[in-house]
């Protein structure tokens, strides 16, 4: 199973070291899309999908706080669908979609893809799409689905995953791409196993880094930015020690990231795991 590591989307916010730990406040930080491109049977599945084009011909839909606050760098070149299509393919090509959540830069790219099955957490569509549960006030940008594509739905249960529940996205078609509820921030992680080990994408279940540490550190701005986000706070803590507990178990068998990590980001982009095919992308 072929992966390939994507910035759909870099965001620029003032204070780079108030959001990246590193630099002058006066600087521009850098935060990125991290999505992945696989190469499975059943055709190409994109896990999340940044930023998408009907975005950057209209930043306006994203919500002028956001785009004020993220600074993001709206370039096409960076969405997925045009990173896809520079390694020869067409969009029609992907077929899958798994989605961490529904939030703006994880799911613009979904009218990119129209043909292509959507798959997120129940309780995320039931929140941002049929609005039959309630949800944080702006957070979801439904232009982004207009469109209506063809939804598939995840749960709770599943079979044990390294103490814990996943659910096979793919059914057995593909037994090695795993749905992870992590609810608290991010509804889903999507754990991928290559050749060599597993990779779990943790979406936004945490932010940064050092929040993997045995001693957790976290940037004043972008602690400031998760804690606003939350949506159960003791259940993101929760599932960030276990996630720590996870990596530092078993990170010989499974390397975990994050959306919006650079660093994290990096270290898989330039293959430093040693456990993926790269691509040279944004």
């Amino acid at each position: 199973m072929r992966v390939r590591h994507l910035n759909a989307g870099t965001m620029c916010p003032i204070g780079r070291r108030r959001v990246n730990g590193t630099g002058s406040i006066f600087q521009r930080a850098r935060m990125v899309c991290h999505c992945l491109l696989i190469e499975t049977h059943d055709g190409l599945v994109l896990v999340d999908t940044g930023i998408g084009l009907d975005d950057i011909a209209n930043p306006p839909r994203l919500g002028p706080k956001w785009v004020r606050q993220t600074t993001p760098r709206l370039d096409p070149a960076e969405t997925a669908v045009r990173q896809v299509e520079a390694l020869g393919y067409s969009r029609g090509e992907v077929r899958h979609l798994l989605l961490t959540h529904l939030d703006r830069d994880h799911a613009g790219g979904i009218p990119d893809f129209p043909n292509a099955k959507v798959h997120v957490h129940r309780r995320e569509y039931d929140m941002a799409v049929a609005r039959t549960a309630p949800a944080p006030k702006g957070r979801y940008i439904t232009d982004q689905w207009k469109h209506r594509p063809q939804w598939a739905f995840y749960g709770e249960g599943g079979e044990d995953w390294f103490g814990f529940r996943g659910v096979r996205a793919l059914g057995d078609r593909e037994p090695d791409i795993l749905i992870i509820p992590l609810p608290g921030l991010g509804h889903c992680g999507i754990a991928v196993r290559t050749k060599q080990k597993w990779l779990l994408h943790a979406g936004d279940a945490y932010f940064f880094h050092g929040q993997m540490h045995a001693s957790p550190r976290m940037p004043l701005v972008l602690g400031m930015f998760q804690r606003r986000a939350d949506m159960d706070r003791a259940m993101r803590i929760q599932n960030q020690e276990r996630l720590r507990t996870l990596k530092a178990n078993h990170g010989n068998a499974v390397t975990v990231f994050n959306s919006h990590d650079p660093v994290d980001y990096e270290r898989c982009r330039c293959g430093q795991h040693g456990d993926v095919s790269l691509t040279s992308s944004p």
